[in-house]
């Protein structure tokens, strides 16, 4: 049985192997790239679930489980997108804050 960790659930959602301390970095990546990686990897989860609902809706799917499952994968990935756009905001409001 595989071990489930943040780390494993990380990595599937971003689409790339999550750095551990200590460890040599795995890819050469600019915060930009990460962040379009993570931004398009949402959009896809977004697009596979309309596309999901309207499978559904026209009769072509006859599992609601699959399309369920879809949408929540879409939500749950918005809604990290969201938090992460949040601390960065605020970490950049805590940068112009400061006095040099």
């Amino acid at each position: 049985m595989k071990e489930i960790t943040i780390q494993n659930s990380l990595e599937t959602l971003v689409g790339f192997p999550v750095r551990e301390k200590g460890s040599p970095e795995v890819q050469d990546n600019s915060f930009g790239e990460i962040l379009k990686t993570s931004l398009s990897e949402v959009n896809k989860l977004q697009k596979d679930a309309d596309r999901a609902i309207q499978e559904l809706a026209a009769g072509n799917e006859k599992d609601i489980h699959q399309t369920m499952i879809a949408l929540e994968k879409a939500a749950i990935s918005f809604q990290l997108m969201m938090q992460v756009r949040n601390k960065i905001i605020a970490a950049y409001q805590e940068v112009i804050r400061m006095q040099v």
